[in-house]
């Protein structure tokens, strides 16, 4: 009854995908905390991060990465029309992604050595061919992303917000109980089919509420259907934008494995950290109001579509700005808590840190891009934000290799640098080089969306946002030299000094905006108090 329960207010799905998504994250500081202690900054945790690349891009050559912004739409436009024919376009499109799935499996299991060998070259043989095997096994979890996503399309149309939010929290157990009861008589491999069972689950909990709604299997295949070419005219912006996505990280993939034994660990566990927020506020706010939005511009509810957007992206900037300085503020502690262990060393929890430091460059920007994408999506415009993501790619990809440069060599600027983060000397200082260009990127990035948002509807109450910047700019800055001087003063543990920090701090930062009478304080207060009931 619980995993098929409605949520009838925007404030109520916001609040079922905000706790979800924030026990999912904690479950995966969890995991990367048990990843690193048992293998540290090592070959083998390169070689589990290495081996998502090439399945991750394949999923969004083949399904996009992004299946449900295209399918909603659609699926709702069929559903409202005829009920039976919405049942029979989701199996002719289960059915014919079982059918590509297998072809592509062939050729993947075919070519897979000549890719990995090719992103991974930095590595010595044995390490690729281990890469190569876990990359494999991996790939399995293709094919229950593949259905699940269609279902969470499901899911989401008929507002049944619990299942589909658990599907994230499911995945990461599985990966946990790969953890900790495989590794250590399979060592990495024992992850990978952690990874495989938490795919599996994740497609599984989604089933049943599917069923409930109406849906039933039928072995239907129909490549001529009308309603499947509009959906794959919908879907091919998001396959270029998810597969650009996924290119880039293939690159950074690339260019890490170069640079030495444990870089490529340092940018993925640092930019697992830096998804925490995003992931919580960005996306769970951008889930819960993307049906809305929708039904606003289709309805011609251009008002009224306004009022929501602005109201939200000035409530995800007024959380998101002074979370990202928090992060700044307390990235060694941080990285203390969640991953210094076992093997995780100290070296490595520095240069981790420093790296966390700099994902906070971009933190509001990715926490308020989701919402962005949601706006155009709405208004049914897959391309301007595909052609956006193709030029961050390119871009990213060019500053990546300029800033692996200029990091790895001595000059005023990396002296700074190092002065800023607080490091002397550490090894493999270059890695940061990829952060760095990865978040300048995302923050150009950001504003290419903004601007191009802008020039669409010109309605939006733009100097509220601008003005709600200004004011959340200068508060989270005050909050940062108050954290900074709170952590100066206190002499104890590393979680109780963030504890401490992070609660004062956002108790200064609210303060501030109190005073400078910030209306997106009630918003938090309401969400505080629904979430309290």
């Amino acid at each position: 009854m619980f995993l098929n329960s409605k949520q009838k207010t925007i404030g109520g799905a916001v609040s079922i995908l905000a706790i979800a998504v924030l026990f999912s994250k904690l479950l995966g500081v969890l995991r990367d905390r048990l990843l690193a202690g048992s293998f540290g900054a090592s070959i083998d945790l390169d070689i589990y991060f290495a081996a998502f690349k090439i399945p991750d891009l394949i999923y969004g050559i083949i399904f996009a990465g992004g299946v449900l912004v295209s399918l909603l739409p659609l699926f709702s436009d069929i559903y409202n029309e005829n009920k039976e024919k919405s049942w029979d376009f989701i199996n002719n499109l289960i059915n014919i992604f079982l059918v590509v799935f297998v072809v592509v499996g062939i050729l993947f299991f075919v070519f897979s050595p000549e890719l990995v060998n090719k992103m991974v070259s930095g590595f010595d043989e044995g390490a690729i061919q281990k890469t190569i095997e876990l990359t494999r096994l991996i790939f399995i979890s293709v094919l229950f992303f593949g259905l699940s996503s269609i279902f969470s399309t499901i899911l989401n149309y008929f507002n049944r917000f619990v299942a589909y939010s658990l599907a994230p929290i499911l995945y990461n157990l599985g990966i946990i109980f790969g953890i900790i009861f495989l590794a250590p008589h399979w060592g990495i491999f024992g992850v990978g089919i952690g990874v495989v069972l938490g795919a599996l689950l994740h497609l599984l909990v989604q089933v049943p509420t599917a069923i409930k709604l109406g849906y039933r299997y039928r072995p239907i295949i129909n490549f001529k259907d009308s309603k499947l070419k509009e959906f794959v005219t919908l879907i091919i912006p998001r396959i270029i934008a998810s597969s650009s996505s996924q290119i880039n990280f293939i690159v950074i993939t690339f260019i890490a494995s170069g640079i030495g034994v444990g870089a490529i660990s340092v940018f993925n566990l640092s930019n697992n950290l830096r998804y925490l927020p995003i992931g919580i506020i960005g996306v769970s706010f951008a889930t819960a109001i993307f049906p809305l939005l929708s039904k606003l511009w289709a309805e011609g509810q251009v008002n009224e579509f306004c009022n929501r957007f602005v109201k939200l992206f000035n409530e995800v900037l007024y959380i998101s700005f002074p979370i990202g300085v928090l992060i700044f503020v307390l990235r060694n502690e941080i990285v203390d808590i969640v991953l210094k262990t076992g093997s995780f060393d100290v070296v490595a929890a520095e240069i981790t840190a420093a790296a966390l430091g700099l994902f906070c460059i971009s933190t509001f920007a990715q926490c308020l891009a989701p919402i962005l994408l949601r706006g155009f999506f709405s208004l049914k415009d897959t391309v301007t934000p595909t052609v956006i993501a193709i030029f961050f790619v390119i871009l990213n990809v060019l500053l990546s290799f300029f800033f692996v440069s200029v990091f790895s060599g001595d000059g005023m600027f990396t002296d700074v640098m190092k002065n800023i983060l607080g490091l002397n000397g550490t090894v493999n200082f270059s890695v940061l080089g990829l952060v760095f260009a990865f978040n300048l990127g995302l923050l150009i990035e950001f504003l290419l969306l903004f601007y191009f948002f802008k020039k669409k509807i010109k309605e939006l109450r733009y100097k509220e946002i601008y003005l709600t910047f200004l004011k959340v700019f200068c508060s989270s800055i005050l909050m940062g030299a108050f954290a900074f001087y709170l952590l100066s003063i206190i002499n104890a543990s590393s979680l109780v000094r963030f504890i401490i920090v992070s609660l004062a701090s956002f108790a200064f930062y609210a303060i501030l905006t109190i005073i400078l009478k910030m209306p997106e304080i009630n918003a938090i207060k309401r969400l505080i108090r629904r979430n309290g009931n």
